[in-house]
C-alpha cells in the first residue's frame, strides 16, 4: 500500500536501489531530500546529471574523471615507471590518502569472477598491457585480498612476466590494533609470508 503518494513512493523505491541502501534507509533519505531547501534538493538532483553526463574513464588509467587524461595521470610530480593496478576508484582513494604511494595507477573496474559470469574481457585489463611500454619498471597488484582479487592476481602476473616487467602483489596481513587469537588462518598465513627483515 502507498502511503505517502506516487513521488514520494517512485523516490523511496529509485533509492532503495542505490548499493548499501535498504528500504528504511531508503525512506529516511527520500524525507530528508523532501524537507531540504528547494535550492539544496534542485542543486543535488542538478550534481547528480551533471556526473552522470561529464564523468568519463581517464583514457591512461581508467579512472573516472571529467577532465582527460586525469589528475593523476596528468601529475608531473607521479613516478612513470611504477603502475599500481587496483580493482575500482575507491581503492586508489585509499592508498592516495596513505601518501605513501607517488606512481601512477590503472583501475579494473572489478575482478575475475567466473561465478559471476565476468571474465578477463569483461575489465580492464586489457587497457593495462596497451599501456605498458619500455618506462614502466614494476607493476604492483593491489587487488582485494578475495578469492576473485586472488584470480585476477595471478592472471595479470601470467600475462605481464613474459613482458619483462617486474610484478609484485601487496602484502596481505594482520591490521593494527588487532589480538592474533581473533584473526583467521588465512590472513595469519599471509601475513607470516609477507613478513620484512627489521
Amino acid at each position: 500500500m502507498n502511503y505517502y503518494g506516487e513521488s514520494v513512493a517512485k523516490l523511496i523505491e529509485h533509492l532503495s536501489r542505490l548499493p548499501g541502501i535498504g528500504g528504511k534507509s531508503a525512506q529516511r533519505l527520500a524525507f530528508h531530500i523532501i524537507n531540504m531547501p528547494k535550492e539544496e534538493a534542485e542543486a543535488l538532483a542538478e550534481s547528480i546529471t551533471k556526473a552522470k553526463n561529464e564523468v568519463k574513464y581517464c583514457s591512461v588509467c581508467c579512472n573516472l574523471t571529467d577532465s582527460d587524461p586525469c589528475a593523476v595521470c596528468s601529475s608531473a610530480k607521479r613516478r612513470r615507471d611504477t603502475i599500481m593496478v587496483v580493482e575500482n576508484p575507491r581503492d586508489m582513494a585509499a592508498y592516495e590518502k596513505t601518501k605513501g604511494y607517488d606512481g601512477l595507477y590503472h583501475i579494473l573496474h572489478g575482478a575475475i569472477a567466473m561465478t559471476k559470469g565476468i571474465g578477463p574481457e569483461d575489465i580492464k585489463i586489457r587497457e593495462l598491457v596497451n599501456r605498458l611500454d619500455e618506462s614502466v619498471k614494476e607493476v604492483i597488484i593491489a587487488t582485494n585480498p578475495t578469492v576473485e582479487g586472488d584470480v585476477t592476481a595471478v592472471y595479470i602476473s601470467k600475462l605481464l612476466k613474459p613482458l619483462g616487467i617486474k610484478v609484485t602483489r601487496i602484502a596481505n596481513g594482520v591490521p593494527v590494533g588487532s589480538d592474533l587469537e581473533y584473526i583467521d588462518e588465512v590472513t595469519l598465513s599471509r601475513a607470516l609470508e609477507g613478513r620484512s627483515e627489521m
